[in-house]
Parts: C-alpha cells; structure tokens; sequence
C-alpha cells in the first residue's frame, strides 16, 4: 500500500482553519485545501495538499496497489516538537489504515524545512520518494532562505563566516572616518588587518576556547570578590614599574664603563634595579591567593611560607646582583662580605619560615584531623 504523505511541519493547516489533524482521505485533504485557501490563499501548504491529492489520483489510476493520502502536521515554533508531533499523526494514520499489506510513504513537501522529518517517517515504513513542490515564479527560494537561516542559527559558523566577513565591511567607514581626523588611512588598514590575523590565528589553533575560559574565570573572581583579582593588578603593576627601573638601572652602569657591558654585568644591573620591585610584586600576589584561601575555609599555615620565601630570594639576588655592577654614580657595589651576609640572611629567612610555620601548623591545625 502507498501511503501519500503531505507534511506541514509548522501546522499551518491545524492553526489557520481550526482543522484536527491528521487528516486522512482525499476528500477529507481537499476540505482542508480549500479552507486553508479561503483563511491564506499565499500559504505555500494549498500547493502541498493538492499536489498530494494529485498524486493520490495518478497512482490510483495505475491500478497497481491501494494508494491513500494524509496531510500530518506538526507545531510552531520548536523543530523538535514539531518532529515529535509529526511522528505521533504518522503513528495514529497508520493505526487508521486497518491493512495487512506494507505500507510505503510518498512524502510530499513545500522545501528543505519539511525534508527534516524524512528521518522520523524512514523510521516507521519505507519511503519510496520525496517530492518538493514549489511556486515557479519562487523556486528554490524557500530552501535558500532555509539554508540561510540554518547558517545564521549554527554558533560555530556565525563565529567562522560572519565575524571575518564584519571585520572587512568595516574597512571602508572606518577609513573614511580616519580621514575625518586626519588619521593615516594606512594605520587603520593595518589594525584591521591584525584583528584578521589574530582571529585567524585563534581559530587556527583553537584558543577561543581558552579565551572563553580565562573570561569566564575573570567574570567569576568579580561576582566571587576574589582578592587575587586586585592583588594580580597591583603585582602586574609592580612588574611593569621594576622592569622600568632595571632597564634604567642598566642605562646608568653601561654609561659609567667606558666598554660596552658584559652580558652578566648587564643582567646583575638588571636584577639589581628591579628586584624590590618584582618581590613586592611577588609579596601582594600571594597574600592575595593567602586571602582567597582562607575565605575558602581552605587556610593552611604552610600558606604563609609563599611571601617570605618571595623576600628570601630577593635578598639572595638583590645580593648576587650587588656584588657583580660596577660602580657609578647612585649605584653603591656590594663587598664580599655584604655578599655573604645577603647569602645567610636569606637562607636563614627561608629556613625558619619553613620551621615556624610547621610547627605552628603542627599544634594549631586548620582544621580538625579526621577521627
């Protein structure tokens, strides 16, 4: 037996006439046709009925087998639904059918939107064909816009099409209002290009994932009133500063040597100019990640070992790096027995931490050992 289906995903037919779907019998379709013309004469629907009762018509003629037409319809709004409810009025049409025989769909169909419940129906009998029926004067254009809104509908081609394709339309307004403000227009073609290549090279090597992680982290350390947000800002500052100050620290050495500065020499003026600097950076960062620690109710006393160490090394390189600059004005070279003294300090600074702290921890736990 041939079963002649007419598929209205979005229930035109149920909505627009007040009909009870599905409908089966040529008749009973050709009723629907018909209200469903006099209600919206443009529904692209009327041609799918009465393409199916067409068909339903040849088919009989050939004599061959039983042939019977159904309109199924689905629901607005959600395709997930609207297959759902399509796959139910499959079910109740062949429950209606009363036959012994096989039953086979011919799918009949307004564009590429109705083809998406080919699936559901391939699941309950075979389909022996599929046909579009389409206004001539639109042809194909139901399916294009489908398609299109298919494209704009997919996160991941939005990010992949849309984003290099807005990024180029802006070219041309934001170079004619860079020669409003007298700004090169070479300079804005060079930005725009770099946003390009930045892209690209994200989504060459997947970092938008990433990205999207460290912003989330971002967003939640705000909403959480994490103190390593602050703390990380301040030492990132403190970074900058240092690195500022060893470069100019380095500046004055190599003007007061009449040769140019040795590699060592140079990274001892480095280190010396910037090391307070970066352990103060270091300090605020962990008393920062200390804070956040203890709101957690995740405090170990060990924990406080981090700035203290952060002192230690500085006081081992600031040493270090004293001993081995040359001499010049504003900057004072370490003795040797400086060296040594910056040595034990920090060693002994670094040790007895790491004792107290224990001990501490010891004595004072946390929190309470399991029973």
């Amino acid at each position: 037996m041939l079963l002649v289906l007419c598929v209205d995903l979005d229930d035109d037919v149920g909505r627009k006439t007040g009909c009870s779907t599905p409908v089966v019998g040529a008749e009973a379709v050709q009723g629907a046709a018909v209200e469903l013309a006099t209600v919206d004469p443009e529904d692209s629907d009327l041609n799918v009925m009465f393409q199916g009762i067409s068909t339903c018509n040849d088919l009989r003629e050939e004599g061959d087998e039983a042939v019977e037409v159904a309109v199924v319809t689905g629901t607005e709004g959600s395709d997930i639904n609207a297959n759902r409810e399509i796959g139910d009025e499959i079910d109740t049409v062949l429950a209606g059918l009363q036959t012994g025989e096989e039953v086979r769909a011919i799918i009949i169909t307004d564009g590429a939107q109705d083809e998406s419940v080919v699936p559901i129906i391939r699941s309950r009998m075979p389909i022996d064909g599929v046909q579009r029926v389409v206004v001539r004067q639109a042809q194909n254009l139901e399916s294009m816009y489908y398609t299109i809104k298919q494209v704009l509908a997919d996160p991941e081609t939005r990010g992949t099409i849309l984003v290099p394709l807005g990024i180029l339309l802006l070219i041309y307004p934001l170079v004619v209002i860079a020669g409003i403000f007298d700004v090169a227009g070479a300079a804005v073609l060079g930005l725009i290009s770099a946003l390009l290549g930045l892209y690209t090279l994200f989504r060459g090597l997947g970092l938008e994932d990433t990205i999207d992680a460290t912003a989330d982290r971002v967003r939640n350390s705000l909403y959480a009133g994490r103190a390593t947000l602050i703390t990380y800002v301040v030492a990132a500052a403190l970074v900058i500063v240092g690195g500022v100050q060893g470069v100019s620290l380095v500046d004055t050495a190599a003007a007061a040597v009449p040769a140019p500065l040795a590699g060592v020499t140079a990274a001892a003026a480095f280190v010396h100019g910037s090391v307070q600097w970066f352990a103060a950076a270091g300090i605020t960062s962990s008393l920062g990640q200390v804070t956040d620690e203890y709101l957690a109710d995740r405090f170990r006393w060990r924990y406080l070992n981090a700035p203290f160490y952060v002192i230690a090394i500085a006081i081992v390189l600031y040493g270090l790096s004293g001993f081995f600059i040359p001499p010049a004005e504003g900057i004072a070279p370490l003795s040797l027995s400086d060296l040594a003294a910056t040595l034990t300090a920090g060693t002994l600074l670094g040790v007895l931490s790491t004792l107290t702290f224990a001990v501490v921890e010891s004595r004072y736990p946390a929190e309470p050992d399991p029973a």
